[in-house]
């Protein structure tokens, strides 16, 4: 029996639950069209407060809650929701913390000004959806991020998490998208992404501009595999990565059926 190649896809965004730029629909169709095509598919996201919950039926995964995740020397509890995708046997599971998420609003106030805590608030969703993957204890071959606030994951997989054993054979694709903020993430944002010993100054030197260019960059110059997901694409990022050696680019596609990414993921899953 051929066992199930195993994809996950942490995203900042996904329709039908937010849909902040265009992106958010087509990472609900890879997720859909890959778990059709025979891989194992599962999601994960933040639970932010624009997110009804009754109408998605989300639930507590009692099992998982109850981890802390540690950032910047603070202890923040972590609790895990699922529901499962309309029209789609997989799953969607959302990070919640009622410091960090439980407002009405995504990444800026009911005034349009940016919330000073954008900075812990990303540091917290990348570690907090890494650990728990850990508990889910189910090794993805193929991690797929996007969004800017997932722009932590590759760096943080090749280095704090480089050595566990969930992420052994993990391939990491990352989407570079639109910028769609314009603030910065704040003087403090590295120290914050010091997660542990074992990164190093120079591991965050990618992302040290702490802006949305910055977060993308740093996720490019990590991940195994790089798309981009809008036509509106930075063009100091289109010409820096938009052909890499020794990495697989897939460049904007309008109204693409999504088979090269299909692809993407075997190649990379078997190597």
């Amino acid at each position: 029996m051929t066992v199930k190649k195993r994809i996950l896809f942490i995203a900042n965004e996904m329709s039908p639950y937010l849909e902040l730029t265009e992106f958010s629909e087509i990472v609900s169709k890879l997720a859909i069209k890959a778990n059709d095509n025979g891989f194992e598919v599962r999601c994960i996201m933040p639970r932010f407060g624009v997110i009804n919950e009754r109408r998605h039926r989300l639930h507590e995964v009692v099992r998982l809650s109850g981890i802390n995740v540690s950032v910047d020397n603070d202890d923040y509890p972590l609790q895990i929701k699922v529901a499962s995708l309309p029209n789609a046997r997989l799953q969607v599971y959302f990070l919640d913390n009622e410091d960090m998420f439980k407002r009405k609003f995504v990444f800026t106030d009911e005034n349009d000004h940016w919330f000073d805590d954008n900075a812990l608030r990303t540091v917290f969703f990348c570690k907090g959806a890494l650990e728990t993957v850990k508990k889910f204890g189910w090794p993805p071959d193929i991690i797929h991020a996007s969004g800017w606030m997932t722009g932590l994951i590759p760096g943080f997989l090749k280095t704090v998490y480089k050595k566990e054993p969930v992420f052994g054979n993990s391939r990491i694709v990352y989407t570079i998208g639109q910028n769609t903020f314009s603030e910065s993430l704040g003087t403090d944002f590295i120290k914050t992404a010091h997660i542990s010993p074992s990164i190093k100054d120079k591991d965050l030197d990618p992302y040290r501009k702490a802006d949305n260019t910055a977060l993308f960059r740093g996720a490019a110059h990590y991940a195994d595999a790089i798309t981009f997901g809008s036509p509106d694409v930075s063009p100091e990022l289109v010409e820096e990565f938009g052909k890499v050696k020794g990495k697989k680019v897939i460049p904007f596609q309008a109204d693409s059926d999504l088979t090269e990414y299909l692809q993407l993921y075997r190649d990379l899953a078997e190597k």
